[in-house]
């Protein structure tokens, strides 16, 4: 008999909702904001606008890593990040990407996957400036991605650098870092059912607008 301990012992039963079609708005930019609402409420999901990132080098190996959503609307989800690091020399060679929201609370995850572009600067530099001062020190002290000799080094660079730029006075964005942008082409919303009979639609572009397809599960 297989060992029934460990990850293939895990069980959880899914019964927090469902996802119809005749309920699901036909924007799924607005299907989205609705379910990133209901994440967002109540602060049962500690990071609601946590997402992983896939990207594929020019190698075409895949990596994935959790970002942060800092702003989405018609034109896309962006996030921002060091433009030297190595999910950047990724999307410089492939610049397509695919996002995935996971809402356990809810039983509930999100699919995002298109091209991707850089944020402009003015909008970078709008929110550059608006995150707390440690994390502007930050951006400017991390070679992101990079071998380093350890901790020491960096926290000397974060020491320099806030003699540099004292607290309260202004920090400009680093000349390497800025936002990127995924513009959607295709989404998956994923309803956990019971019995693992999963409620799965998806959104594809068509024309000016969106089909909505159910998927098995």
């Amino acid at each position: 008999m297989a060992d029934q301990g460990g990850p293939a012992g895990l069980r959880r039963s899914y019964e927090r909702g469902v996802l119809l079609e005749a309920e699901a708005d036909p924007d799924p930019v607005v299907q989205f904001g609705r379910w990133f609402e209901e994440a967002a409420a109540g602060g049962e999901i500690y990071e609601p606008n946590a997402m992983m990132l896939a990207t594929v080098g020019a190698d075409g190996r895949p990596a994935c890593r959790a970002v942060l959503l800092k702003g989405f609307d018609e034109r896309g989800f962006a996030f921002y990040t060091n433009l030297e690091s190595r999910k950047a020399e990724e999307l410089a060679a492939n610049p397509y990407a695919a996002l995935l929201f996971w809402w356990d609370r809810l039983h509930r995850q999100v699919r995002v996957e298109g091209p991707v572009e850089l944020v402009d600067a003015a909008e970078a530099d709008a929110y550059f400036a608006s995150r707390p001062y440690g994390s502007r020190i930050g951006a400017w002290a991390s070679p992101q991605s990079r071998v380093i000799a350890g901790r020491a080094p960096l926290e000397a660079q974060e020491a320099e650098l806030r003699s540099r730029f004292p607290e309260g006075e202004p920090v400009p964005r680093p000349p390497h870092w800025g936002g990127y942008r995924v513009r959607p082409e295709a989404f998956e919303f994923w309803q956990g059912r019971r019995s693992r009979l999963h409620d799965r639609l998806r959104y594809a572009r068509h024309g000016d607008g969106w089909r909505v397809e159910r998927l098995a599960p």
